[in-house]
């Protein structure tokens, strides 16, 4: 009996205990490799796509983000089809991606005159993670520069992240990011999460920073973070992006518009402080590179229900270890 009774414990416990470690293992992220694109999963279902061969791209881009309750975060035009109420401006603004209006004098934001980045490898794939390598071309097809991109995939519960880190090196010679609003690490919302639009859905989006600025007075400001929430579809949501404490000029500048594009750029000091002209410009030696890393949640909530300044002590603690 008193084996009988503690071979059912020792199973129920095996039991509990397997079951503690699959919740333990949390959601599933899968990526799946594609001639033009990289499909990223969480537990089967949608989260993003990688696309680096999508004809008219100005560059590598991710879209379309889908965030808590399946809902999408991101613009869908240019990069996919025109949904009902979106506006049809600023045709550069791909979803989700990197680059900046001045780089040696040439425009990568815009792609103005034929200025485009263009993935040359995609080296790993798997375990959440892409890495890639791309080179910065001008108009003639002469190589600026080149970088190295590592995108990490994560799911925390219902909340997705993607962390992503570029290091770009003057491996064409010198390299010099002008001072300009216009870049870097960018995010183009659908309209409901915007502080206004013209015409389309009912606006409902506010930010908030590390800083405690709201709104509009958030648009230039230092900031160690910027949330931007609202409700879709009946739902609050919100998207945060972090700046790390390495990134240059820590906490960086953010050009965070009402309609909304959402940037966290370095290099505008002169737009968004008043400071003398180019006095944000940054040049790289050649054969030197500049690393930026930047974490972004797509969460339920606001920033405040989501713990946004919480988190991002809890990340930044990390990335000092």
């Amino acid at each position: 009996m008193r084996a009988t009774v503690s071979f059912a414990l020792t199973a129920a416990a095996a039991c509990f205990a397997h079951a503690l470690a699959e919740d333990a293992v949390g959601p599933r992220v899968e990526l799946e490799r594609r001639p033009d694109r990289v499909v990223v999963t969480v537990d089967g279902a949608a989260f993003t796509e990688y696309r680096f061969a999508q004809e008219g791209l100005r560059r590598p881009v991710v879209f379309p983000i889908h965030g808590p309750h399946g809902l999408t975060f991101t613009r869908s035009w240019p990069v996919g089809p025109r949904q009902p109420g979106e506006p049809e401006d600023h045709p550069h603004h791909e979803s989700f991606w990197f680059a900046h209006g001045q780089v040696n004098g040439l425009d990568f934001w815009t792609g103005k005159g034929g200025a485009r980045i263009e993935q040359v490898s995609l080296d790993h794939v798997g375990d959440g993670r892409i890495e890639a390598s791309c080179r910065w071309l001008a108009p003639d097809g002469s190589v600026v520069c080149t970088d190295r991109r590592v995108l990490v995939f994560l799911a925390e519960g219902d909340d997705r992240l993607i962390d992503h880190t570029i290091t770009i090196t003057a491996s064409h010679g010198p390299v010099l990011f002008g001072d300009t609003k216009e870049g870097t690490m960018a995010l183009r919302v659908r309209p409901e999460l915007t502080l206004k639009q013209a015409k389309g859905p009912a606006v409902t989006g506010h930010y908030v920073n590390s800083a405690g600025d709201r709104d509009e007075a958030v648009w230039g400001r230092p900031a160690a973070w910027v949330d931007l929430s609202g409700v879709v579809d009946g739902r609050p949501v919100g998207i945060a992006c972090f700046d790390h404490p390495a990134n240059l000029r820590h906490p960086t500048c953010w050009h965070a518009r009402d309609y909304g594009l959402y940037t966290a750029n370095p290099f505008g000091l002169h737009d968004f402080t008043g400071a003398p002209a180019a006095a944000g410009r940054f040049e790289l030696a050649a054969g030197k590179s500049l690393t930026l890393r930047h974490r972004w949640l797509f969460h339920a909530g606001d920033a405040a229900a989501a713990r946004i300044a919480d988190r991002y002590a809890t990340w930044a603690a990390a990335a000092r270890d």
